[in-house]
């Protein structure tokens, strides 16, 4: 089993320009790269889970999440890094596209696509944690019982040296 950190996706991974999913959406947060690359060092799995709304609300398909979580991974394939495992949740709530209406278990603050993570990449949940950009991230990583952390800077790496360091 190995640790993981959990990455949030929009605000964390990737500047939140408003439900981005076109591939010219994509602007990578400053130190992002270093980020991926010390925790893999570390000889932690990288995880991102990301909830999706985009999709239920009718902006954007699926398949336009998975094509810019394959453009994600060419920007980091760059630096000889990768993500291990996306995680996304189309739902929400008060979908306009009805298949997708509904509170699914996977939609943060719900610990569901941390659980399947923890589950399908035998994951050591003792010694993970979550780095997120908002309070249904950290209340999605206290209900996985996982520790997790608010990532309100700029640079990606130095703060994950932060918290290594504790």
């Amino acid at each position: 089993m190995k640790p993981a950190i959990f990455f949030d996706r929009d605000g964390v991974i990737n500047i939140d320009t408003n439900y981005p999913y076109r591939l010219e959406d994509l602007i990578l947060v400053e130190g992002v790269e270093e980020a991926i690359c010390q925790a893999k060092k570390l000889g932690f799995l990288t995880v991102v889970v990301t909830n999706q709304s985009g999709v239920a609300r009718g902006f954007f398909t699926e398949r336009d999440v998975q094509n810019f979580h394959r453009y994600i991974q060419e920007k980091l394939k760059k630096y000889n890094t990768a993500i291990d495992a996306f995680y996304y949740c189309p739902y929400h709530p008060e979908a306009k596209i009805k298949k997708y209406r509904q509170d699914h278990p996977d939609r943060k603050p719900h610990p569901g696509m941390i659980e399947h993570a923890i589950h399908d990449l035998f994951i050591d949940r003792q010694h993970s944690f979550l780095i997120g950009d908002k309070s249904t991230d950290l209340q999605a990583a206290e209900n996985a019982n996982i520790a997790g952390y608010l990532f309100k800077e700029k640079n990606l790496a130095s703060f994950l040296n932060k918290i290594i360091k504790k």
